[in-house]
Protein backbone atom coordinates (compact mmCIF):
# COMPACT_ATOMS: atom_id res chain seq x y z
CA UNK A 1 0.00 0.00 0.00
CA UNK A 2 1.46 3.36 -1.03
CA UNK A 3 1.44 6.12 1.59
CA UNK A 4 -1.02 8.95 1.07
CA UNK A 5 1.84 11.42 1.05
CA UNK A 6 5.10 11.76 -0.86
CA UNK A 7 8.34 12.08 0.98
CA UNK A 8 11.95 12.88 0.22
CA UNK A 9 14.49 10.23 1.15
CA UNK A 10 16.94 11.42 3.76
CA UNK A 11 19.79 9.50 5.29
CA UNK A 12 18.51 6.53 7.26
CA UNK A 13 20.89 5.32 9.90
CA UNK A 14 21.37 2.21 12.00
CA UNK A 15 23.48 2.84 15.10
CA UNK A 16 25.15 0.37 17.43
CA UNK A 17 25.97 2.58 20.40
CA UNK A 18 28.79 1.94 22.88
CA UNK A 19 29.31 -1.76 22.22
CA UNK A 20 31.86 -3.09 24.70
CA UNK A 21 34.61 -5.20 23.17
CA UNK A 22 37.79 -6.77 24.47
CA UNK A 23 40.98 -6.12 22.54
CA UNK A 24 44.73 -6.37 23.01
CA UNK A 25 45.66 -2.83 22.07
CA UNK A 26 48.31 -0.27 22.99
CA UNK A 27 51.67 1.03 21.92
CA UNK A 28 53.74 -0.53 24.72
CA UNK A 29 53.96 -4.30 24.63
CA UNK A 30 52.93 -4.47 28.30
CA UNK A 31 49.65 -2.73 27.44
CA UNK A 32 48.88 -5.38 24.80
CA UNK A 33 49.66 -8.27 27.19
CA UNK A 34 46.04 -8.50 28.42
CA UNK A 35 42.80 -7.63 26.67
CA UNK A 36 41.25 -4.35 27.70
CA UNK A 37 37.73 -3.03 27.36
CA UNK A 38 36.97 -0.56 24.59
CA UNK A 39 33.64 0.95 23.58
CA UNK A 40 32.72 1.10 19.91
CA UNK A 41 29.91 3.08 18.32
CA UNK A 42 29.08 2.33 14.69
CA UNK A 43 26.75 4.51 12.62
CA UNK A 44 25.72 3.05 9.27
CA UNK A 45 23.90 5.05 6.60
CA UNK A 46 21.49 2.68 4.89
CA UNK A 47 18.25 2.77 2.97
CA UNK A 48 15.70 1.31 5.39
CA UNK A 49 12.69 1.82 3.10
CA UNK A 50 12.83 -1.65 1.43
CA UNK A 51 13.02 -3.51 4.76
CA UNK A 52 10.39 -1.30 6.36
CA UNK A 53 8.06 -2.02 3.48
CA UNK A 54 8.54 -5.81 3.58
CA UNK A 55 9.41 -6.26 7.28
CA UNK A 56 12.33 -8.40 6.09
CA UNK A 57 15.75 -8.47 7.72
CA UNK A 58 17.26 -9.66 4.43
CA UNK A 59 16.71 -6.15 3.01
CA UNK A 60 18.51 -4.27 5.75
CA UNK A 61 21.69 -4.44 7.81
CA UNK A 62 21.56 -7.23 10.38
CA UNK A 63 23.04 -5.32 13.29
CA UNK A 64 23.47 -8.50 15.34
CA UNK A 65 25.71 -9.87 12.60
CA UNK A 66 27.68 -6.57 12.58
CA UNK A 67 28.03 -6.90 16.36
CA UNK A 68 29.36 -10.47 16.03
CA UNK A 69 31.80 -9.52 13.26
CA UNK A 70 33.20 -6.57 15.25
CA UNK A 71 33.81 -8.83 18.25
CA UNK A 72 35.56 -11.43 16.09
CA UNK A 73 37.65 -8.81 14.29
CA UNK A 74 38.76 -7.06 17.46
CA UNK A 75 39.82 -10.35 19.07
CA UNK A 76 41.65 -11.62 15.97
CA UNK A 77 45.02 -10.03 16.71
CA UNK A 78 46.78 -7.40 18.82
CA UNK A 79 47.11 -3.82 17.53
CA UNK A 80 49.01 -0.79 18.68
CA UNK A 81 46.53 1.91 17.66
CA UNK A 82 42.78 2.39 18.01
CA UNK A 83 43.03 4.17 14.65
CA UNK A 84 44.00 0.83 13.09
CA UNK A 85 41.07 -0.98 14.66
CA UNK A 86 38.65 1.77 13.58
CA UNK A 87 39.87 1.52 9.99
CA UNK A 88 39.58 -2.29 10.00
CA UNK A 89 36.03 -2.12 11.37
CA UNK A 90 34.97 0.47 8.79
CA UNK A 91 36.40 -1.58 5.91
CA UNK A 92 34.72 -4.75 7.18
CA UNK A 93 31.32 -3.03 7.45
CA UNK A 94 31.61 -1.47 4.00
CA UNK A 95 32.80 -4.73 2.46
CA UNK A 96 30.27 -7.09 4.03
CA UNK A 97 27.08 -5.07 4.46
CA UNK A 98 24.85 -2.89 2.27
CA UNK A 99 26.03 0.38 3.81
CA UNK A 100 26.54 3.74 2.07
CA UNK A 101 28.75 5.28 4.74
CA UNK A 102 30.00 4.15 8.11
CA UNK A 103 31.25 6.10 11.10
CA UNK A 104 33.25 4.29 13.75
CA UNK A 105 34.09 5.77 17.14
CA UNK A 106 36.30 3.90 19.57
CA UNK A 107 36.68 4.98 23.19
CA UNK A 108 39.70 3.80 25.15
CA UNK A 109 39.99 4.20 28.91
CA UNK A 110 43.68 4.70 29.49
CA UNK A 111 44.46 8.20 30.78
CA UNK A 112 43.98 9.03 34.46
CA UNK A 113 41.32 11.64 35.34
CA UNK A 114 39.90 11.37 31.82
CA UNK A 115 36.61 9.77 30.78
CA UNK A 116 38.05 8.40 27.54
CA UNK A 117 40.37 8.91 24.61
CA UNK A 118 38.47 8.55 21.33
CA UNK A 119 39.08 8.25 17.65
CA UNK A 120 36.26 8.73 15.17
CA UNK A 121 36.45 8.05 11.45
CA UNK A 122 33.95 8.12 8.61
CA UNK A 123 34.27 6.14 5.39
CA UNK A 124 31.98 5.71 2.39
CA UNK A 125 31.59 3.48 -0.62
CA UNK A 126 33.38 4.68 -3.76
Amino acid sequence: MEPAYKYIMMNDRIVIREMEIQCRIGVPEEERAEPQALRVTIEMDVDTAPSAKTDSIEQTVDYFLVYQRVHALSAARPRKLIETLAEEISQMVLGEFQVKTVSVQIDKFILPNTRAVSVEIQRRQN
